[in-house]
This record gives C-alpha cells, structure tokens and sequence, in this order.
C-alpha cells in the first residue's frame, strides 16, 4: 500500500507526513511539495534516509502530478492557498489521482462545508466546490472539515495587538469557537488517510473547547505580561484597523508590506462567523480518529512565547 501527502511543505500537510511515517515504513510512502527548498535540508534528509520518494508538484502542472501519483493507493490532498483559483486546482489534482488508479481521497476543508448558511465566509465557497465534484466522481474519501486554527489566534492575531498598541480588534464579538490544533488536524487526517475512517464520511475536526477571542486575549495577557485589550469592532472599523496594518482588503491586492498572509476580507469574515455562532461546533471526530482528546489553548500557549518574547512582526518569522 503507497500512501501519498501532498504539500508537505506547509504546516499542516508536514504534519501529517511525521504522523504518517510514524506508523508506516518510509519505502510506502511520497510526499509532495511545490518546492522542496522551502523544507529544512535535514528534514529532507531524514525522509529521504527513511526511504521515501519527494517530488516537486503544482496542482496547475498534471504531468508533475501524474509522476508522483504514480503507483499511489491512497493520497492526502491538502487544499491549495490560492482562494479563487484552488477550485479548478483541486480538481486537476482529484482527477489525476483517480486517473492514477488512487482508490481513496483525503480531503482537508473546512466545517460548514456543505451548509448553505456557511457560504458567505470567504473560505467556504472553494471548499463547497471541491466536496461537491469529489463526491460527484464516485472515488472513496473523507473530508476533513477543520475549524480555524487555534495557533492563527496565538501567533498571528496576537502579533497584530501588539503592532497595534496592544489592542485587539475583532468582528468575533462574544461568540464562541471550538477552535482547533493544526497538530490535531493532522492526527486526524493521517488516521483517515490510514483507513481508520468511515468511508465517504465528512468529519468536523474541531477542538474539545468552546472559546472566545476574548478568552484567548486574556490567556495571552496573562501569561505574557502584556496588557493586551480587547476590543469588538464592526466589519468597516475592523477593514479600516487592516488597512492601517498593510493588509489589503481582497485577496488580489498587494501583499507586499502585509505582515500576515490574509487579506481583509478572510480575516474579518471568519472572524464574523464566531460572532454568528458557526464556529461553535462540537465533534468529538480528533479523539474517535486518534484516541486523543484535542489540545486546549492553554495546553499548546507555551510553543508561541516567542511572539512576544522577540516581538516578531510578519508571519514569515514564525516557527
């Protein structure tokens, strides 16, 4: 059995692979990436020493595809970054997966997938498309439907406070979130990919903890030392704090002096939704899939200290 994870050099499909090799000899296993220079040499190394294939990919190039889908039996395919234009792209890569004779699709997406009151939140509508022509092929699958990354509120959100006189702007409001681990997400999804799901089954992968920003700003405040403050703001106030920051408003703007990879209408939408109450969804999918219970924000705080610690200020610093 060849088990294949594309973009393991991002860090949630990286995390998956470590699962993956954990349990399966390396000889079994490809894993993708778009390129392998963004992947540490001695992380490179020691796949390689432990017997797996790499090959570079790009779900708009099919022949790089179709060499490393190649002899594969059942793939992760980790959603691609590119809001818009990862439709088409991750139809490309589920259609030369089922061309290479793969049997099973892992699918990382997001909760409310399929739920028409989830289609204004602006990463909803690429995840929608792509379940639908999945199971529109008839290929055996999963869906992972992760929650927003509980890490994202530690790291990111809690860098643009302190670039901002330590004041927390958001459109969550009160509204609570089960938000979850990116190390969860994995755990969960290499189950899957390992055939300990449920076939053709779509899986809430959320955390064991119902949260609010607010919540995660007082965690942050407490163990920092910073007096951090929250602060509820409408969409166009939250639009107008980006916009101060160097965060373009649509995904088509220009990126170039934005200290986080979001645009405006991501972050301010996503965060609307906890307000909405949409995010506040309960699973218990992470621990049926793994036999662990998700991690909590003050279980995982301490790994983010250097936010804080040494100021960081653009995402690409982050570990």
């Amino acid at each position: 059995m060849r088990y294949i994870v594309t973009g393991v050099d991002g860090q949630l499909a990286s995390r998956v692979a470590e699962t993956v090799l954990a349990e399966v000899d390396g000889c079994n296993l490809t894993f993708t990436c778009m390129k392998k220079d963004r992947i540490p040499k001695d992380t490179v190394q020691r796949w390689e020493n432990a017997g797996v294939t790499i090959f570079e990919i790009n779900y708009d190039d099919i022949p790089s595809m179709e060499r490393a889908f190649k002899d594969g039996d059942r793939i992760y395919i980790v959603s691609g970054l590119e809001v818009g234009r990862r439709v088409q792209q991750h139809k490309n890569a589920i259609d030369t997966a089922i061309k290479a004779g793969i049997s099973h699709i892992t699918y990382s997406s997001f909760v409310g997938a399929t739920d028409p009151n989830y289609a204004h939140v602006f990463v909803t509508p690429d995840h929608t498309a792509t379940e639908n022509y999945l199971k529109s092929t008839g290929i055996t699958y999963n869906a992972m439907r992760n929650n927003l990354y509980l890490e994202n509120y530690l790291t990111m959100y809690t860098m643009l406070a302190l670039m901002s006189n330590n004041k927390w702007l958001s459109t969550a409001g009160e509204g609570r979130a089960t938000l979850v681990h990116k190390d969860d997400c994995a755990r969960a999804a290499a189950a899957a990919l390992l055939g300990k799901g449920k076939d053709n089954k779509a899986y809430n992968i959320v955390g064991s903890e119902s949260v609010s920003v607010r919540d995660l700003c007082n965690l942050i405040k407490e163990v920092s030392g910073r007096d951090l403050e929250y602060t509820p703001v409408n969409a166009e106030q939250y639009y107008e704090h980006l916009g101060k920051l160097h965060i373009p408003r649509e995904i088509t703007g220009d990126f170039s002096c934005s200290p986080v990879p979001f645009c405006g209408d991501d972050l301010v939408t996503t965060d609307a939704s906890i307000k909405e109450g949409l995010l506040d969804v309960q699973s218990d999918a992470i621990e049926a899939l793994t036999g662990q219970k998700p991690k909590t924000a003050r279980d995982i705080i301490g790994k983010y200290k250097y936010i804080w610690e040494n100021n960081i200020q653009n995402w690409r610093d982050m570990k």
